[in-house]
């Protein structure tokens, strides 16, 4: 038997996670409680005997992200504070690109990834061949990459990005133009938003690439003084219809610094949920494009996992060596 199937929601359970519940009673219905409850207590307890922490991505579910979760944030944010955790071991809740980073840069901890084969489309879109043979193509441009890649395409390149610092990470390398990959519609955006010239790969995410600018223009009819931020990861007609265009932890920002009566969030839709258990006063409305890599990730697997301490990331060393100085060199960018 799992020790997940062993839980019960006992009054003392119900006792010690009620104040978790409040946090997040805006959007976990009550009756769903008693089903998560069991898991948070157990994974919060387990935590403290492994001395561990979860990371988890902005896009994971309330439970996690308000109930287990140490560390929240954007791929930046999760890439920057795994390197000052004082914990032994790391638990990602996200995708594996992240895990395989926060394990680049924590190489002496075991860094566990709860299902292996949570993975991301962008990631698969781009092989650390394909770079090179990009690099035959254009010899002596610098290869920016988004950090949504594996390991063995980071080791391919100069240096990485995030969506919140891509083009200051472009302009940082001082030239006149860059491959910047695998996000097509990233690179678009980006390519608006400075001199350098940008040359793009043809990847995309499946969830951002789904919404449409007509979708947007439907929802304004639809709900009056509706305020519609998006992530750049969109098509460039959903941008151009979108009042703001940010990354995640921008959109987070700016909801938060100018509390719009009604706001649309087109990106993952579990970010909506998370930002709006803290803001009360905001009217969110959902157009739901959930990540199914994302969904892989539940509380059951994180416990699961921190019990069995597996599954593990590992690289191998002549790969992690030259991919953790692209994520340093980003980590270096702005400091």
């Amino acid at each position: 038997m799992t020790a997940a199937a062993e839980l019960a929601y006992t009054p003392d359970v119900a006792e010690a996670t009620a104040p978790i519940f409040e946090r997040m009673s805006r959007v976990v219905p009550a009756v769903e409680w008693p089903f998560h409850a069991p898991l948070v207590h157990a994974i919060n307890n387990l935590k403290r005997e492994r001395n561990a922490v979860v990371l988890a991505h902005n896009y994971q579910t309330p439970e996690i992200f308000h109930g287990v979760a140490d560390i929240v944030g954007d791929s930046l944010a999760l890439a920057r504070q795994a390197v000052s955790t004082d914990a032994d071991v790391i638990v990602m809740a996200g995708v594996h690109f992240m895990a395989e980073t926060a394990k680049l840069l924590n190489p002496g901890k075991l860094v566990l990834m709860p299902d292996m084969s949570a993975g991301c489309s962008l990631a698969d879109s781009i092989t650390g061949a394909d770079i090179r043979l990009l690099k035959q193509k254009y010899p002596g441009v610098p290869v920016v990459t988004y950090v949504n890649t594996s390991a063995e395409v980071k080791a391919e390149s100069d240096i990485c990005c995030t969506s919140g610092n891509a083009v200051q990470v472009v302009e940082s390398l001082g030239v006149d133009r860059v491959l910047f990959l695998p996000d097509e519609y990233l690179a678009k955006y980006v390519a608006t938003q400075t001199k350098v010239e940008i040359i793009a790969w043809k990847g995309h995410c499946e969830v951002h690439e789904r919404f449409t600018g007509d979708q947007l223009r439907e929802y304004r009819q639809r709900f009056g003084g509706l305020t519609i931020i998006a992530h750049p990861e969109c098509p460039p007609d959903v941008l151009e219809a979108a009042d703001f265009v940010g990354s995640t932890a921008h959109m987070i920002d700016y909801v938060g610094k100018h509390r719009p009566a009604r706001v649309l969030m087109v990106t993952e839709c579990s970010m909506s949920d998370n930002v709006a258990a803290g803001l009360p006063d905001v009217e969110f409305i959902r157009p739901c494009n959930l990540c199914p890599h994302m969904k892989r990730i539940t509380l059951s697997n994180i416990l699961e996992s921190l019990t069995s301490l597996e599954p593990r990331v590992e690289i191998d060393p002549a790969v992690a060596d030259r991919a953790r100085l692209a994520v340093e060199r980003m980590l270096a960018v702005g400091r």
